[in-house]
């Protein structure tokens, strides 16, 4: 079966919602309504005739098909279908079948064709069919273009008057490409139209002027929204001195955004008054939905279907709102009554109650915002599609986030990697997971971080830290190196400097810390710190300013804060810690020099990450992904199998579970060898005296097999004995949060005991699996410790590149460890692999596009 079992969500081109499903036979009627709609002309490029009628034969057949070897699928707008498109195998077990599909005029040039075309060649690959073939009238511009323009390898031949094309539909880097440049125009178009929109409904304002709904209708107006606002009341004539009416409709605006504060048994009637007017979108900032148990979830799910269903995106439900500070929109769609100057950074806050502290923090420390979101119960519209928007908003340099929970943590990943290249992103992210959202635990915060780390995302562990991180990057640039000049007018404070940025990994430039004194004059503090900025060996510089006591100072009233340097000038980050005096306009300020640090270690190790070259996915041609698929059984994995499919051999293992038994594998395999506790957690375990090595003939077999058997059991196994390493462990983990993850370190009690692993999330490019290697503390031990050889640092990296290969390709498998992984300066050797699955899900960010 195609993995569209059920109906699915999809945007096109104008960022308008529709759904997507199987072709059903009750569609019949339906279906022939929507031909009678066509022009000639369509009906003429599709069939190739006038077909003024649909006969009863084939429209039987259109809406019967077995979803293997002919599917269809329709694309509805509303209720209405609007488009159908399929594929037929060409002949049983062909591997090629013929694509075709139709748009209704008045959908058509709005990218249906592109999404219909992704679901079919998911659903035909998934049934063995690898090449599509298609016949288009040489008249038909637009349905050439949908096949040219995808990214597939076309043949084309023409012949009899038609354009007969042929192409293979397995996903490449050129079709994913172009899949998610798609994804990205439309989720940013699906957004814009929500923060600039022409005119604005209120539902839920009281006459009274009490109340949430109230409240946003005032911060509406007093903001001055530069559009239309459209109380909607059931019987007032005005609402806050605004003509009211019973539905947008009746206002006769252009109404592209609802703004919902009624209680959630209303909303319904909501979307559907919305719809009416032409709305692009919903901000429910009602509560009562998912938050609120069962019942209020299949609420909030009801909501997000008739929604979509009406072509309309939703912000919500249990939200603050969203604001846009740009002078032509100037909305204010939220609960804060004031909003903060109008500026580069774009915010987004999944907790309603958070954003309002975050926007008040905002104002205090006059970090301007461009935009606004807080999406509540993220039933709809997440961070994802605020980064999609953000990326190309000439009006915002930074981007802020404050994330309760991933939706799709791969996606997260990719645009984050993607849109870091470019402008900042920062996230305070939660380590809490909530109720429900898996068993295994969760990482720890040196985990999570460097997942981030990984896509180039600066994580933040507090709000003030969001802030400061935010207000550094709005102002200053992004340093050079992490060479820091320490310059102030208290030994303490420069010490305390000094030891911080230690603590962050920064280096204090040479010369540096300078203490000019508490008598310096601001004239001798400028020049210091003229200095500082003026040094080929200083990256950023760190400014300390301290109160001098009555009588220091020959002039006590002299402004030291206009001695900071000018990074606009300078090109260099300049932070200060202030005691006394306010910083001028454009220097971030930190109330102590931990956090100023702190703040420019964050942004330091982020510009080291983008002067780093992207990683790319290594061409792996000896990866058989059928042959790993096939090594997972129903009932579990031969786990030799798969790992021999991905590259990865592992040394053979012969199970015993007598003297003979195990005397035999050993002649089997030849002397010497090796023997092992067969329990999981005992095959490395030579402390435990679990393993015997070099094991050179029967007698000494014999010997090691009867004291083993009673301590750990009479099932050992048995290896041939290979060159010795230092050992290594390789992990692959399906964490609920992020996603698959592998994982490594260091083998030994030691290090699984402090928790000494590196993690990355898949998939994982060669960079991602090089800083693996080198990122555990243990990690020296590789490099030659103490007079050792160096081992084969690239074989350990083409080793994960392929562990984070399997992990991207068989959703199956749950978890994955290699222990030990014996690394030697001529390669490594795997001794032991264990694999557990599970059922095949279908996992977030992979496939055709959705919402």
């Amino acid at each position: 079966m195609t993995t569209v079992e059920q109906p699915v969500d999809v945007l096109l081109s104008d960022g308008t919602t529709v759904q997507l499903r199987q072709i059903r036979p009750e569609d019949a009627p339906e279906i022939v309504a929507m031909h009678g709609r066509f022009s000639e002309r369509t009906r003429y490029l599709r069939y190739f005739s006038p077909y003024p009628r649909i006969p009863e034969r084939d429209l039987k057949r259109f809406v019967n098909v077995d979803h293997r070897d002919r599917e269809a699928f329709v694309v509805l707008a509303g209720e209405r279908i609007v488009a159908v498109g399929r594929y037929e195998r060409l002949g049983p077990a062909s591997p090629e079948a013929e694509v075709a599909f139709v748009v209704e005029d008045a959908y058509q040039g709005r990218g249906i064709g592109s999404v219909l075309l992704e679901h079919l060649a998911d659903a035909a690959g998934r049934n063995g069919i690898v090449h599509f073939v298609a016949e288009v009238l040489p008249a038909n511009g637009a349905m050439l273009r949908v096949f040219a323009d995808f990214g597939y390898q076309v043949q084309r031949q023409y012949a009899d008057g038609v354009v007969h094309l042929t192409f293979p539909i397995a996903p490449t880097e050129a079709t994913l490409e172009v899949q998610r440049g798609r994804e990205h125009r439309t989720e940013a178009r699906s957004i814009a139209r929500l923060l600039a929109p022409r005119g604005i409904a209120v539902y839920g304002a009281s006459t009274t002027g009490q109340g949430v709904g109230a409240a946003l209708l005032g911060h509406l107006r007093d903001g001055g929204f530069t559009g239309a606002i459209v109380p909607v009341h059931p019987s007032a004539a005005t609402v806050a001195g605004l003509p009211a009416y019973p539905s947008a409709a009746d206002a006769g605006q252009d109404v592209d955004l609802a703004v919902v504060a009624v209680p959630p048994d209303a909303v319904t009637d909501v979307v559907r008054d919305a719809a009416r007017a032409g709305a692009h979108g919903l901000v429910v900032i009602s509560a009562g939905f998912a938050e609120s148990g069962p019942a209020g979830a299949a609420a909030q799910r009801a909501l997000v279907r008739a929604a979509h269903l009406a072509g309309m995106r939703v912000v919500g439900p249990n939200c603050l709102g969203v604001a846009n500070t740009d002078p032509a929109v100037r909305l204010n769609a939220t609960l804060a009554p004031v909003l903060p100057a109008a500026g580069r950074v774009g915010v987004f806050s999944q907790s309603g109650a958070f954003g309002v502290a975050l926007l008040a923090e905002a104002s205090r420390r006059g970090l301007g915002l461009s935009s606004f979101v807080s999406a509540g119960n993220r039933a709809d519209v997440s961070g994802n599609d605020l980064l999609q928007y953000w990326q190309d908003d000439p009006a915002t340099d930074v981007i802020t986030l404050y994330l309760e929970t991933f939706g799709n943590p791969r996606k997260f990943a990719r645009l984050a990697r993607r849109i870091g290249r470019s402008k900042p992103v920062v996230a305070l992210a939660s380590l809490a997971r909530p109720p429900g959202v898996g068993e295994a635990p969760a990482l720890d915060a040196a985990a999570v971080s460097a997942l981030f780390a990984q896509s180039g995302v600066i994580r933040v562990d507090t709000v003030s830290e969001l802030l400061d991180v935010g207000v550094l990057l709005a102002h200053q640039p992004l340093p050079a190196g992490r060479r820091v000049a320490v310059v102030g007018n208290s030994s303490a404070l420069t010490g305390l400097a000094a030891t911080a940025c230690a603590a962050q990994g920064l280096t204090v430039a040479d010369g540096y810390p300078r203490d000019v004194g508490p008598s310096a004059g601001a004239a001798a503090y400028a020049a210091a710190l003229g200095d500082a900025v003026a040094g080929e060996r200083v990256d950023a510089v760190v400014a300390v300013f301290a109160p001098p006591l009555p009588g220091q100072l020959a002039d006590p009233v002299a402004d030291f804060a206009s001695a900071l340097p000018d990074a606009r000038v300078t090109g260099k980050p300049v932070v200060a810690t202030f005691l006394a005096g306010l910083v001028p306009a454009g220097v971030p300020a930190y109330p102590s020099v931990e956090e100023a640090v702190r703040a420019l270690g964050r942004v330091t190790a982020y510009a080291d990450w983008l002067r780093r070259p992207a990683g790319v996915l290594p061409e792996l041609p000896d990866v058989d992904r059928t042959a790993g698929h096939a090594a997972l059984r129903p009932d579990g994995a031969d786990a030799a199998a798969l790992l021999r499919a991905y590259g990865i051999d592992v040394v053979e293992s012969v199970p015993a579970t007598t003297t003979e038994e195990a005397l035999a594998a050993a002649e089997r395999l030849g002397w010497p060898v090796a023997l092992k506790a067969a329990a999981p957690g005992l095959r490395h375990r030579l402390d435990l005296g679990a393993v015997r090595l070099d094991l050179a003939d029967a007698a000494a077999l014999r010997r090691a097999y009867a004291e083993m058997a009673p301590v750990f059991g009479a099932e050992v196994l048995v290896q041939p004995m290979v060159a010795p390493g230092v050992a290594c462990v390789v992990e692959l983990v399906e964490d609920p949060a992020f996603g698959p993850v592998v994982g490594f370190g260091l083998g030994g009690v030691a290090t699984e005991l402090l928790g000494d692993r590196a993690w990355r999330a898949v998939p994982l490019t060669d960079r991602d699996a090089a800083e693996l290697v080198d990122e555990p503390r243990a990690a020296p031990l590789l490099h030659g410790h103490r007079g050792a050889a160096p081992v084969d640092r690239a074989a350990l990296v083409d080793l994960l590149v392929r562990v984070g290969r399997l992990a991207d390709e068989q959703p199956r498998v749950r978890s994955l460890t290699l222990n030990p992984v014996l690394a030697r300066p001529d390669g490594i050797s795997v001794l032991h692999a264990t694999v557990r699955t599970g059922a095949e899900v279908a996992r977030p960010d992979t496939g055709p596009r959705r919402l």
